[in-house]
């Protein structure tokens, strides 16, 4: 079953209650928080008192995403605030498997992140069978105003034929300038998890999360424009 999430980056932070609202009755299903060091990642972005603070605020699954060196000194905390899946990239863990493990431990969703340039085989089998998310960076993480990278779509199809060898039906999640233009293709390569922002919240939220929700099953279907 396809998850279409909302980047909490995108959303105007003045209005944050009233859009989490928004959210929750336009049908999104998850809320996807980036969490940015300034270190792995050029930018700085979201923290743990902004995560706490709207909680309250949304019924959606809280999908946080933590690009920063050493993700395992603030996981307990994340999940403290009320993360629901908590996803790490292998580039900043020493030991990603323990850090997964601890993930769950604090009975939250554990995945494993992986950039555009890094690839499919730094994955082994333990590591797959661990994660209950294989997330895939369909931009660079932390640089804003890029443009999807079309050989993502393989690396998504590899990844599902992975999946599907091993007898694993874990969640590829996509992040990275997802569209109304380019989901169904997505959607098509065998992701399951859809993180867009812009593409959802310029206009009328509703009708756009709407829209891709076509395009995602048009292109399960085999269907897409």
């Amino acid at each position: 079953m396809y998850k279409l999430g909302v980047s909490l980056l995108e959303l105007d932070y003045r209005y944050l209650d009233r859009d989490l609202k928004a959210i929750d009755a336009a049908g999104a299903d998850y809320v996807h928080i980036d969490v940015m060091d300034g270190n792995f990642v050029p930018n700085l972005g979201l923290g743990i008192k902004l995560i706490e603070g709207i909680r309250p605020s949304t019924r959606r699954i809280f999908d946080v995403h933590m690009m920063t060196l050493h993700p395992e000194k603030f996981i307990r905390r994340i999940a403290e605030a009320g993360a629901d899946i908590i996803t790490v990239h292998y580039e900043t863990c020493e030991n990603v498997k323990q850090v997964m493990s601890d993930i769950r431990a604090l009975g939250r969703k554990a995945g494993v992140v992986l950039k555009p340039g890094t690839p499919l085989t730094v994955l082994d089998e333990e590591i797959l069978r661990m994660a209950d998310v294989v997330q895939l960076m369909t931009t660079e993480p932390g640089v804003e105003g890029q443009t999807f990278i079309p050989e993502s779509l393989e690396k998504i199809r590899r990844l599902r034929e992975k999946l599907n060898q091993m007898g694993l039906d874990t969640d590829i999640e996509v992040d990275g300038n997802i569209t109304k233009e380019n989901i169904g293709a997505v959607a098509a390569a065998g992701a399951t998890i859809f993180v867009s922002g812009r593409a959802i919240v310029k206009g009328n939220m509703e009708e756009n999360i709407r829209w891709m929700q076509q395009e995602i099953r048009k292109g399960k279907e085999g269907k897409q424009t």
